[in-house]
C-alpha cells in the first residue's frame, strides 16, 4: 500500500498537467468537426450553412442559411466548457477587380456576430473569417485556420501555445 501511494504522489502532477487542457483540445476538435458537418450538409442540401459564433455567451452553432429556409429543424448549438473562450479573426480586406476594399460584414447573425459560411457548392465563403482562435484560461490557445487552399479549416499546429501544456 505505501509502494502504491509514492507511486500516485509522483504521479499526480503529471497526471493533473495532463488533463489540464483536454477541454480546450475536446472542444477545438468538436468545432472542427461541426465545420465538416457544415460544408458536407451545404452540398447535400444545395443551400447554404452558417456557422455561427456567439464570443459573448461563449456558444457556436450551425444552421441553414435563414434567407432559405425560416427554420431548420436539423440547427445545433454547443456551448464551450467553462473558462474557454472562442474570438474569430474577421477579414478586413477583399480583393476585387478594382483593388481592395474594405470588407463591410455582412454575412452576420444577429447582434453582428461572426459566422463562417458554407455556400452550396462546398466552399468557404470570402466573408468567412480566416482563423478561430479558441482560449482556456493560462492553459493556451488552439487556432483552426483556412487551409492554404482555402477548401477547408484545420487544427494549425505550429502556432505558439499548441499543443496545451
Amino acid at each position: 500500500m505505501a509502494l502504491l501511494g509514492i507511486v500516485l504522489g509522483a504521479a499526480a502532477p503529471a497526471l493533473g498537467r495532463f488533463f489540464q487542457g483536454r477541454a480546450l483540445n475536446s472542444e477545438a476538435r468538436r468545432f472542427l468537426g461541426l465545420t465538416h458537418y457544415a460544408q458536407s450538409r451545404a452540398v447535400a442540401e444545395g443551400i447554404p450553412m452558417v456557422l455561427w459564433i456567439d464570443p459573448d455567451e461563449r456558444a457556436y452553432g450551425l444552421r441553414a442559411e435563414t434567407s432559405y429556409a425560416d427554420h431548420d429543424p436539423r440547427s445545433v448549438a454547443f456551448t464551450m466548457a467553462e473558462g474557454i473562450v472562442i474570438e474569430a479573426d474577421t477579414p478586413l480586406l477583399i480583393r476585387s477587380p478594382l483593388g481592395p476594399t474594405r470588407w463591410r460584414q455582412t454575412d452576420t447573425i444577429a447582434r453582428n456576430q461572426p459566422a463562417l459560411r458554407f455556400t452550396p457548392d462546398g466552399f468557404i465563403a470570402p466573408t468567412s473569417p480566416d482563423r478561430i482562435v479558441l482560449r482556456e484560461d493560462d492553459l493556451g490557445e488552439i487556432r483552426i485556420g483556412q487551409s492554404r487552399t482555402r477548401l477547408h479549416y484545420e487544427i494549425q499546429t505550429n502556432t505558439p501555445g499548441y499543443p496545451p501544456r
